[in-house]
């Protein structure tokens, strides 16, 4: 018998653990040493010839952050249950959640507000979001799901046409895309619309590759040209604080405000047409 073939096989558990701690650029030592474990513990764990308690699975996932949906899969390969549920956003667990986010598209009337997922498709979206969409021309193409952010963003006929700096607010997205895919595997839906997106006619190659630098902001300008005119918004983003389903902790708030007195008496008259 060689000795290639008395090692241990490297467990999937492993496998994803050493990529993880690898993508938040933690040594063996560090993730122990925030973990209240030994470096000993951590490289058995990788290679397989340990195996790691629930407890353990669950407070290496925590020390790294990670999204609640890896921290199921990491317990999924550890051989545990998961431990956080994901449920559709039309489901009544979430009740509570669309009566909160129904509340908060209401409040932002007479401007537009969308709730996205991860992948940032749009899941609900305000009175104003709709005449906003409608006044621009852009609607999901027929049996192509909701309509998605980034493709509108990043599509020829979407809103490039109206975006008075495309250049800016399309590297904006596909920053925050890239920020939200990072560690994920190929299989991931938001990697493969990232890569469908990136391939869209004078998209720059060097999109290809995160670049924190470029997306300093902490809000978004965007200004869209309309009938000669300029209307001028800041976006921001929010999220829940501290969910317990990977659904939730995926939701995206976003809310766009009026930059100028202008913008905002246009708005007025045009969301009262």
């Amino acid at each position: 018998m060689t000795a290639r073939a008395l090692q241990t096989p490297v467990s999937e558990l492993g496998r994803l653990l050493k990529h993880w701690r690898q993508v938040q650029g933690l040594s063996q030592l560090d993730l122990a040493l925030s973990a209240e474990s030994s470096a000993r513990h951590i490289s058995f764990i990788e290679t397989g010839r340990s195996r790691a308690s629930r407890e353990m699975v669950l407070k290496l996932a925590e020390v790294m952050d990670l999204p609640l949906r890896e921290r199921n899969r990491l317990l999924n390969a550890a051989g545990y249950t998961a431990a956080y549920s994901e449920r559709p956003l039309d489901d009544a667990h979430h009740d509570q959640v669309r009566l909160a986010l129904d509340h908060i598209l209401r409040q932002q009337e007479p401007f537009p507000a969308i709730v996205m997922n991860r992948a940032f498709d749009i899941l609900m979206i305000n009175g104003a979001g709709q005449k906003m969409m409608a006044l621009f021309g852009l609607v999901a193409p027929e049996g192509s799901g909701p309509p998605n952010i980034l493709r509108l963003t990043l599509h020829p006929d979407g809103l490039r046409r109206v975006i008075k700096d495309w250049d800016q607010a399309a590297r904006h997205m596909i920053e925050r895309a890239h920020r939200q895919v990072r560690g994920a595997d190929d299989g991931d839906p938001l990697r493969k619309l990232l890569k469908e997106v990136l391939a869209y006619p004078d998209v720059p190659e060097s999109w290809a590759f995160e670049n924190p630098s470029s997306d300093a902001l902490p809000v978004l300008p965007l200004e869209f040209e309309h009938e000669g005119s300029v209307l001028s918004w800041i976006t921001t983003v929010a999220s829940f604080g501290t969910p317990q389903d990977v659904t939730a902790e995926e939701l995206m708030v976003e809310s766009f405000f009026p930059a100028n007195e202008e913008t905002d008496r246009r708005i007025r008259e045009l969301m009262a047409e």
